[in-house]
């Protein structure tokens, strides 16, 4: 997990020669998202506890990266490729209280059980037009058919 700027980026898997041959093959993204929607708990309720509005936008991407260490003054480890690049974009083109994916992450979500709705073709710097999906938390009513809060997030406030 890192910062840049005010995003945290978080990513799952990274374990070359570790991978558990008794997971699925995506095993790592549902963990990722799992993980996301813990936040999404934490974050509502630490609101409703403290009064506050703090919203959150997220965006994921799968897929491979290249990893390695940087720097020789401040060696740091970090990860590199489409897959986090395309993560990135997901994020800021995203829509705050949603968790935004790309067409091949939602296939695979939506293949774990996970309802992913369109939101239709999207801007992607770099790549043009791009069909995204959210994710939808299990049990979650859809936002834009209720007053359900349970589904906003954004760290600005």
């Amino acid at each position: 997990m890192k910062t840049i700027g005010s995003t945290y980026m978080a990513a799952a898997g990274l374990v070359p020669g570790q991978e558990n041959k008794h997971q699925t093959p995506h095993h790592h993204l549902i963990v990722l998202l799992e993980f996301a929607f813990a936040i999404i708990a934490i974050l509502n309720q630490f609101n409703k506890d403290s009064f506050n509005e703090f919203r959150l936008r997220m965006g994921l991407s799968h897929g491979e990266i290249i990893a390695g260490v940087v720097g020789a003054q401040k060696p740091q480890y970090d990860i590199w490729g489409n897959t986090v690049n395309l993560a990135s974009r997901m994020d800021s083109t995203g829509v705050v209280g949603k968790i935004q994916v790309t067409e091949s992450t939602a296939r695979v979500l939506e293949a774990a059980g996970y309802d992913c709705v369109c939101r239709g073709p999207v801007h992607v710097k770099g790549r043009g037009m791009l069909t995204t999906y959210f994710v939808r938390a299990p049990g979650m009513r859809s936002p834009e058919n209720s007053r359900d809060r349970s589904f906003t997030l954004d760290m600005k406030k």
